[in-house]
């Protein structure tokens, strides 16, 4: 099967990660979205970031959503993935995207790193620009789904 992951920490998953998500479905059978544990310090825990994703994605029959806590690379081979997919916004992600790339080459020669842009409309977001925005009370409804904004809101305000 030509199966693809794409996996992030996802706190939270924003319109430009569903983008390049989207994008990758139309180039693999299916799409593993990997929930990173860590070792980020998050907003949301471990479990509540799986749900959201799950939920955003919950219609869709291409994409599995797996929570994960080890090497990107050694999850790519438990889960047998032959591709990981990476977002790159801007030249700025550029060097360590790269860095990225070639130490996962070095640790895993059989699996390949591919290279998604969001499109222009999502180029500039970012799960650390939505969360800002949310904590001051700007508008985040073009930066993520309606039920992220709720999450966001919760999670900050307690509403």
């Amino acid at each position: 099967m030509n199966k693809a992951i794409y996996a992030g920490t996802f706190d939270p998953i924003t319109y430009g990660h569903i983008d390049v998500i989207s994008r990758a479905t139309k180039l693999f059978e299916r799409i593993v979205v990997g929930v990173s544990a860590g070792p980020k310090t998050t907003l949301f825990t471990h479990k509540e970031r799986i749900q959201l994703v799950r939920k955003v994605f919950k219609d869709s029959g291409k994409i599995e959503v797996i929570g994960f806590s080890s090497l990107l690379v050694e999850f790519a081979k438990d889960i047998g993935a032959q591709t990981i997919i990476r977002g790159m916004r801007a030249v700025s992600d550029f060097d360590y995207e790269l860095q990225l790339t070639l130490m996962n080459r070095k640790l895993a020669p059989g699996i390949e790193t591919i290279f998604l842009m969001p499109s222009e409309k999502y180029i500039f977001v970012s799960s650390s620009l939505a969360k800002e925005i949310a904590a001051l009370k700007g508008d985040i409804s073009k930066l993520v789904p309606p039920l992220v904004t709720k999450a966001l809101q919760k999670k900050i305000f307690g509403k």
